[in-house]
């Protein structure tokens, strides 16, 4: 039990953890502090000082970010020399910022907008001083636009330490800082990995996916296109956010009533193609085991293999670490199969030219949008994936579109392209690639089902930045005997630091696995950069518990039983990790230099 400090504030006295500084105190005790700069996410930096208090006994007010609680200490959140400090603060900020709030992506969701309103600030306060700035919109998946910076320092931070890329960084000093790359170059020629990690904590509009609303409109309203929709797993379990419910609430029904209402020809589901990659992941890994422990077959690539899901986590691969890129599954993330499917086995079986056919994307995640303009998704004959749109653009479709989301019934997925189990929603939450590998690997392999309780694969689970599990393989069936007594390694990192600590182990030798899953993102997909702003690790907890209440939810719960999986194999693709699914589900990819 950690020892306790008798603190007051404003006037009312309450008994509190020790180590706490005195934000954190008070948020816990439902009094706010205002920040721009703290993110429950990050470490403390005391830029803004928007978070400002008066002590007892202190001559200058101090940031309640950066100050740790005190036996008997006296506070005030509310005095005005404190709210005149705040007030003159934002002023200044408003001063060097462009408040041209209604042509900003963040209007309605902007940390300083939020204050300014608050606290009465209409930006006229000071002369305008910002200058003029050209956007950075070099990126297909991020816009950088320095107009909107407050310099609050948690895009930096935020790559830096979730993420360990340091992409961005501080530049000059005083009135000259800002955030900058290296040399100054656009976003898309340094190394970033697109994860819009940034995008999610920054308070305004400095940093915003690349929106691609428009021309889905327009793909929705030309007569002459035939426009089809997925979605995937993450999407669901976040999506209420951006229409006012709580985090965590499954609207999978009501999220497929609405696309439909939105226009989409078809309504289809990621979680189909999340179902196929793990039939081809699953059968790469132990066709990779298998010419490990015995030599025979062909050697599709260096174990452990690495999962193949994540584009942000590709990126990262391709620049810091181009040496594994061997080790890297050749599977397409399920997005990009779906994109490949849609305009072969679908446009065939529905009689349309492929080239009449849009596909778009509602993905968690900013790096879909790179991933789908990457020159290699291209297998169909066209372009696989035509626009990819976040969890948060799909909001503001719904909105636009006057949809009363409260008010529409469930419905399902279109067939063909939509049936899924519950294996695939867990490719929505960290650990879940690689749980939903093992239910249908060990069940092949063995002809058992996996041996824990309800098939949660428990280890695998949890917030924690790297896990591990280890299961040794008993009464393997005859074909796969040489398996026998080996005891399967695998280990699930999520966020890029997390990445970079369990890569650096294995160049030392260290890490002794068969199959990892790698996550660029906090919490893997539930936390993309894609989702609702703003991400605390609460709401990303709500979104994992989502997750699995989905997974439990549904009837059938191992990919290899998913009868249209299974029917696609017959009809189409032949056999995992056959000649017609290598040509289509799988790619390879290409070392990167960092600038």
């Amino acid at each position: 039990m950690q020892d306790k400090v008798h603190i007051t504030i404003n006037s009312k006295e309450f008994d509190v953890d020790k180590d706490l500084t005195i934000l954190d105190a008070a948020r816990i005790n439902g009094i706010n502090i205002p920040t721009l700069c703290h993110h429950a996410d990050l470490g403390i930096a005391g830029n803004c000082r928007m978070c400002l208090v008066d002590i007892s006994g202190s001559h200058l007010l101090q940031p309640a970010c950066a100050t740790v609680v005190t036996e008997g200490v006296e506070i005030q959140t509310n005095t005005r020399r404190v709210r005149q400090t705040r007030k003159e603060l934002i002023s200044l900020l408003m001063s060097e910022h462009d408040t041209n709030c209604l042509r900003c992506p963040k209007n309605g969701n902007c940390e300083l907008q939020d204050l300014a309103a608050e606290y009465g600030v209409d930006g006229n306060d000071y002369i305008q001083l910002s200058a003029d700035y050209t956007i950075d919109i070099s990126s297909p998946a991020i816009i950088k636009d320095d107009s909107k910076c407050i310099r609050c320092q948690r895009c930096v931070r935020t790559c830096e330490e979730l993420q360990g890329v340091n992409a961005l960084a501080v530049v000059n000093k005083g009135g000259e800082l800002r955030i900058s790359t290296f040399l100054d170059k656009p976003l898309h020629y340094v190394v970033c990995t697109n994860c819009g990690q940034c995008v999610n904590r920054c308070p305004t509009g400095a940093l915003t996916e690349k929106n691609y609303v428009a021309d889905v409109w327009n793909a929705i309203d030309d007569p002459s296109k035939h426009v089809v929709v997925q979605t995937a797993p993450a999407v669901r379990i976040a999506l209420g956010e951006s229409l006012g419910y709580p985090a965590g609430e499954r609207v999978t029904g009501k999220m497929v009533s609405a696309l439909r209402g939105l226009g989409f020809d078809k309504v289809f589901d990621t979680n189909f193609t999340a179902d196929l990659t793990i039939m081809e992941e699953g059968t790469e890994l132990l066709m990779r085991l298998k010419h490990a422990l015995t030599g025979e077959g062909k050697s599709h690539g260096a174990l452990p293999q690495f999962s193949s899901c994540s584009p942000g986590w590709i990126k990262y691969l391709e620049h810091e670490y181009p040496d594994l890129l061997n080790h890297l599954s050749t599977c397409k993330s399920p997005q990009q199969m779906f994109g490949t499917l849609a305009k072969t086995y679908y446009a065939d079986i529905a009689g349309i030219d492929p080239a009449d056919i849009t596909v778009v994307s509602i993905m968690p995640c900013t790096a879909k949008k790179f991933e789908a303009q990457r020159p290699e998704m291209t297998d169909s004959g066209f372009r696989d994936v035509d626009y990819v749109l976040t969890t948060r653009e799909l909001g503001h479709m719904i909105k636009e579109a006057g949809i009363d989301f409260d008010s529409l019934e469930d419905s399902s997925c279109d067939s063909l392209l939509g049936a899924h189990t519950g294996a695939a929603v867990l490719f929505g939450a960290t650990g879940g690639v690689m749980e939903a590998a093992l239910r249908t690997a060990w069940e092949i392999v063995t002809g058992r089902e996996i041996p824990f309780t309800n098939l949660d694969v428990t280890p695998v689970r949890g917030m924690a930045g790297v896990k591990s599990a280890a299961i040794k393989i008993e009464n393997a069936l005859p074909a796969w005997s040489f398996l026998e007594g080996v005891e399967l390694k695998v280990a699930v990192a999520h966020g890029l630091a997390n990445v970079k600590t369990v890569l650096q182990l294995m160049k030392k030798g260290e890490a002794d696995y068969h199959f990892i899953e790698f996550m660029a993102c906090p919490g893997g997909c539930l936390g993309g950069g894609g989702q609702p702003i703003r991400t605390t690790p609460e709401i990303r907890q709500s979104r994992m518990d989502a997750v699995y209440a989905e997974d439990n939810a549904l009837p059938i719960r191992k990919s290899h039983l998913n009868p249209e999986v299974l029917h696609i194999y017959k009809d189409f693709l032949g056999e995992p990790c056959g000649e017609k699914s290598h040509h289509l589900l799988h790619t390879s990819y290409t070392a990167r230099g960092k600038y």
